[in-house]
């Protein structure tokens, strides 16, 4: 009986060890499925107090406002190499090299030779360069006059004209008819065509397009704002071998009235006979510059990355002055740090993402989007195919004049439903959830007169079809001037905008399918 008892005892206590191992493994499993699910242990890794650390280095004088090429951006890369070593994120690169190279030129003031119904013209007096195009030549005995220079739905310069390998001639402006109303429009409000921002690239951009050998712009109005931008040594920065195809000039009065008399009045197309000649040689120095690229590995789908990208480069040093982008977009370069090092935090935890995270600070942003154009068309590190997405952050850290009275917490989001409606709700949903924050949408709009959609680096990948968001706060007093220093920066809201980002990858990286791209365009 004893030994029966001894038994019986001993079998209730391996089943009561055995229900008390299982009961602690479930305890444990949910313990971690509940850690995956709630990522705010690291997000609330990125803090105020590490962000200004950091920016008022990033930022300081010593960084001599980051020109591109010069010593104080070569500064910047080796502050943000030594701060991923230090978070032990690796290299982007097969080659442990954290630094891709970009080879640039600084363009001087060109040698122009111009020769227009045999009269000779000089560069500035009665003409300025506006783009950087290749060396060359062009000898023709005619000249297309292609009025406004517009293609628009509702109205086109260009109707049964061929103009590949022609010289163009256009005029500022669009058409208004007899009652007064542009004709786009149809009211006496002009369209995008009378905007100087808008105008002046899209003109440029549609005469390219239909492949026009060189481009004539009479345009009065900014003569001589583009002749003292444009028209000495500059310093004017692009991709080196990467010049323009086509000679874009603005042309002074005396010179559009010499090919057409009537310019102020002419709208018709028409062929006009003359000799031109025209000689171009660039002036330049190379120079070198980086993008500084790290990683962190998916767990899972290793080989689809989320890139997460801002500017390291600022202004410079202009006129003794320290251009400093505290803002602009130094906040951005020391989100791009915190984010990583809260990738990091989870992968330590054994929680990393399941898609690859690549953080992109790309150089030459201030000069034309150089950077991040030389990683997506000329060296993308990663496939553009497998890129699911790109979050780019480019001054996060102020607050704009529209949003002066609130609390600030807000932020300008570009380009969200552009090419995913999924990536849009997403971001929607991951706000709502974590955030609550304002979101503006005032600069997405198509017919935004800014053109943000265009000029951040964001537009290199979305001109590739991969979705983009594009952080902003606006801009303000400061924008691009020595006084955008660190001590203006709200750093209560940078660590809000910062965490919202990371929350919006961390989402992005662990769904378990890539997002759709519904919008593609052609």
């Amino acid at each position: 009986m004893k030994k029966a008892l001894l038994i019986i005892c001993c079998t209730g206590l391996i089943f009561a060890c055995g229900t008390q191992k299982s009961d602690t493994t479930s305890q444990t499993s949910s313990t971690v499925a509940s850690k995956q699910l709630d990522v705010t242990e690291y997000a609330e890794t990125i803090t105020s107090e590490q962000l200004k650390t950091d920016l008022y280095i990033y930022a300081s004088d010593e960084f001599e406002g980051r020109g591109t090429g010069d010593p104080g951006q070569k500064k910047a890369v080796n502050f943000l190499k030594e701060r991923y070593i230090a978070l032990g994120i690796p290299a982007a690169q097969s080659n442990n090299d954290y630094f891709q190279n970009v080879p640039l030129e600084k363009l001087g003031a060109p040698d122009v030779s111009f020769s227009v119904n045999n009269k000779d013209y000089k560069t500035v007096d009665d003409f300025v360069s506006i783009s950087s195009p290749k060396d060359g030549s062009l000898n023709t005995n005619e000249i297309i006059y292609a009025g406004y220079g517009i293609e628009d739905d509702a109205y086109s310069s260009y109707t049964d004209l061929d103009i590949k390998g022609k010289i163009v001639f256009i005029k500022s402006g669009e058409p208004i008819d007899a009652d007064g109303n542009y004709v786009i429009t149809g009211t006496k409000e002009g369209s995008k065509w009378s905007n100087f921002r808008q105008a002046y690239a899209s003109k440029r951009d549609i005469a390219k397009e239909k492949g026009a050998a060189a481009l004539l712009v009479y345009y009065p109005e900014i003569y001589a704002m583009a002749t003292a931008r444009f028209g000495g040594a500059s310093g004017a920065i692009s991709l080196k071998g990467n010049a323009d195809d086509m000679y874009y000039f603005l042309v002074n009065t005396d010179l559009a009235k010499n090919i057409l008399p009537s310019i102020e009045t002419e709208e018709k197309n028409q062929t006009i006979k003359m000799p031109v000649r025209l000689e171009y040689k660039n002036v330049s120095e190379q120079i070198s510059s980086e993008n500084v690229a790290a990683i962190i590995k998916g767990s899972e789908k290793p080989e689809e990355y989320i890139v997460i990208s801002a500017h390291l480069d600022h202004e410079g040093i202009k006129n003794g002055e320290i251009y400093n982008g505290a803002d602009d977009d130094g906040s951005g370069s020391v989100a791009l740090l915190e984010i990583a090092d809260a990738f990091k935090t989870a992968v330590k935890n054994g929680q990393g993402p399941k898609r690859s995270i690549v953080f992109l600070h790309v150089t030459g942003e201030e000069k034309g989007l150089l950077g991040s154009r030389y990683y997506t068309d000329i060296d993308p590190i990663f496939p553009l195919a497998n890129t699911v997405a790109n979050l780019n952050i480019d001054m996060i850290g102020r607050v704009d004049p529209k949003h002066e009275d609130g609390d600030g917490n807000y932020v300008y989001l570009i380009g969200s439903d552009k090419l995913s409606s999924e990536l849009h709700t997403i971001s929607e949903e991951v706000n709502n959830k974590y955030m609550q924050m304002e979101f503006d949408y005032t600069f997405n709009a198509d017919d935004d007169p800014n053109r943000f959609y265009y000029r951040s680096d964001h537009y290199n990948f979305a001109k590739n079809n991969i979705p983009v968001i594009f952080y902003f706060n606006g801009t303000h007093a400061d924008y691009h001037k020595p006084t955008d220093t660190p001590d203006k920066i709200r750093y209560d809201l940078l660590q809000n905008r910062t965490r919202l980002i990371f929350y919006t990858a961390w989402e992005l990286a662990n769904r378990d399918n890539r997002i759709v791209v519904d919008k593609a365009t052609e």
